[in-house]
């Protein structure tokens, strides 16, 4: 996936990238629902803080971004060469994911 960040101005600041894997192997009705999203609901936030509240627990918040790229995979899943990067003497290979990517269901 390629994306321009642009400045206030409109002018361009950079060029961003990232891999993001196509679903072609997923079937409407056996697993194409199949998701995990690695989102904390408000419900269980505003349970946590209130128990910390009460419990007089200090509290501390940090972001901490793209965490859940760095997963481990407990199957094993093989994705298409990337396109622009795909290598010529090899155009047939794929590759094997180690660790999570976006996309990944």
């Amino acid at each position: 996936m390629f994306k321009h960040k642009f400045k206030a101005d409109g002018t361009l600041e950079r060029h961003k990238t990232r891999w993001v894997l196509r679903s072609f192997t997923h079937r409407p009705g056996i697993d194409f629902d199949e998701t995990f999203s690695p989102v904390v609901k408000a419900a269980t936030v505003r349970t946590v803080v209130s128990l910390a509240l009460s419990r007089s627990w200090p509290i501390h918040q940090l972001d901490v971004k793209n965490a859940f790229l760095h997963g481990n995979l407990s199957e094993t899943v093989y994705c298409s060469q990337p396109t622009g990067f795909e290598d010529p003497a090899y155009p047939g290979y794929v590759c094997k994911l180690n660790r999570s990517l976006y996309g990944l269901k």
